[in-house]
């Protein structure tokens, strides 16, 4: 592609730059979703998962139960659970600040 930018209006040299700038952002985000894979196929071959690798603790051992049930859900959108483990999400804490129960919110 041959452009003559002495040729080009100020604004439409503008709209060139945010055009490149977007497509040098997608193609590098492309890129890092490419590796991430790559690296995340490769982990999984040695039997480690790419946290495993990059937390730099040692790898834990996972216990063979599967994901814990939820047992909170949010009255005003069913689909916001919480388990009970873990950083209380912020429809949680709002409705303890609000003189609510935790028991209130079971499913």
């Amino acid at each position: 592609m041959n452009i003559e930018l002495g040729q080009l209006e100020l604004k439409e040299l503008h709209d060139l730059r945010n055009r490149v700038e977007r497509a040098i952002g997608d193609f590098e985000s492309r890129r890092r979703k490419e590796a991430v894979t790559r690296l995340e196929e490769t982990a999984r071959e040695y039997g480690f998962s790419l946290a495993d690798l990059t937390s730099g603790a040692p790898a834990k051992t996972r216990r063979s139960g599967g994901t814990v049930p939820p047992k909170y859900a949010n009255p005003e959108d069913p689909a916001q659970t919480w388990t009970g483990r873990g950083r209380q999400p912020v429809w949680v804490r709002e409705h303890l600040s609000s003189g609510g129960k935790i028991e209130d919110l079971s499913i």
